[in-house]
């Protein structure tokens, strides 16, 4: 029987790379993700299934996820993938755009977890999470994105410990800038759009790229999986001065 790969925000372009990759190697791939973005892919294959969900929508997350585990009671893999970006300074963000980051990120995340555990355990499977740069170090103008990520990272990290006995691994993986949206954020959006599209170019990498990168170190055993020149040093550089990494990016913003 083939393994199977739940992968949120599978529309989007890590979502696709996840799922490519995985599929080439015979996986069952499930991808949920927004209708509108899922209404944007070219037909699927027999190895891929399109679920649509708005992870904000408790209600709508737990159907799906009973639905999935009812389907594929046996999972060995989840890549909780889906999550916005956002940016702009605090005293210009809304307290609304501060809790919709959230609530994507971070509780997205949170209800898929909750709603496919028990079909992971009996998978022994894994929670792939895909975090940040900014989940272990502060970015400037990414308050609530931020917050977000440094929440992703707490969560996982915390139920890494509780899942072992259950022979459940927690990977959480950290990319820099992954060219997932060649555009700028729409105006009206607060700050807010899909990954990548506040990407400058700077150690930009391919969502491919990315996915191989991450894929590798889940199947080393790694429990941390920074992505990216930028995700490698600035880890390093934060663990072993906060105040040179935060200078580091000041320099950065400034030029």
């Amino acid at each position: 029987m083939s393994p199977v790969a739940v992968i949120t925000g599978g529309a989007g372009g890590l979502g696709q790379a996840f799922a490519a990759q995985l599929v080439a190697e015979s996986w069952q791939v499930v991808l949920v993700d927004l209708p509108t973005a899922l209404a944007t892919l070219s037909p699927a294959s027999d190895r891929v299934e399109r679920v649509r969900c708005d992870l904000t929508d408790e209600a709508a997350v737990a159907a799906v996820c009973a639905g999935i585990s009812a389907d594929y009671p046996a999972i060995d893999l989840v890549i909780h993938n889906a999550g916005v970006t956002q940016i702009g300074l605090f005293s210009e963000t809304t307290l609304a755009s501060q809790r919709r980051v959230m609530e994507i990120n971070y509780f997205g995340s949170v209800r898929v977890a909750s709603g496919l555990l028990h079909a992971v355990r009996a998978g022994r499977g894994t929670h792939l999470a895909i975090s940040s740069v900014a989940g272990f170090a502060p970015l400037c103008k990414r308050t609530a994105y931020a917050a977000s990520k440094h929440a992703l990272n707490g969560f996982f990290s915390s139920l890494a410990s509780e899942e072992a006995q259950h022979d459940v691994k927690v990977v959480i993986a950290a990319p820099s800038f992954v060219a997932t949206n060649s555009g700028r954020l729409d105006a009206g959006t607060d700050g807010i759009g899909r990954p990548g599209a506040a990407t400058d170019g700077f150690d930009e990498m391919s969502p491919q790229r990315a996915a191989e990168i991450i894929l590798d170190g889940w199947r080393r055993g790694r429990r941390f999986v920074p992505v990216g020149r930028v995700a490698t040093l600035g880890w390093l550089i934060n663990r072993l001065s906060p105040r040179l990494y935060h200078w580091l990016m000041m320099r950065k913003i400034r030029d």
